[in-house]
């Protein structure tokens, strides 16, 4: 079974930093676009970053640039999501989702095929 499991949400405080991590099970990240989503409350669901495995190039939404860093450990089967200097408005809970190609990544949440069950991040002093 195809399956992604993200962890390594958590309480932190603003200028704070996270790992989180998205492993996969039943597959191999190779020839996959691997993305972070995001969602608030009362907000729609927004991309952070993406990896596209097969060329190996990254995306980053325009509020984490700077911040956020997405890689691949391929020996896990594991994505992380380095986030640095957290800030309120990053309180979410963060989704990590993939779809098979072998292009550059899209991060629209209607490319997509699974989903992760989400892991909360709450920045807050």
């Amino acid at each position: 079974q195809l399956q992604l499991v993200e962890s390594g949400g958590g309480l932190v405080q603003p200028g704070g930093s996270l790992r989180l991590s998205c492993a996969a099970s039943g597959f191999t990240l190779d020839y996959y676009a691997i993305g972070w989503f995001r969602q608030a409350p009362g907000k729609e669901r927004e991309g952070v970053s993406c990896i596209s495995t097969s060329v190996e190039r990254t995306t980053y939404a325009d509020s984490v640039k700077g911040r956020f860093t997405i890689s691949r450990d391929s020996a896990k089967n594991t994505v992380y999501l380095q986030m640095n200097s957290l800030k309120p408005e990053d309180t979410a809970v963060y989704f990590c989702a993939y779809y098979r190609t072998r292009a550059l990544c899209v991060m629209r949440t209607s490319y997509f095929e699974t989903w992760g069950q989400g892991t909360q991040v709450t920045v807050s002093s």
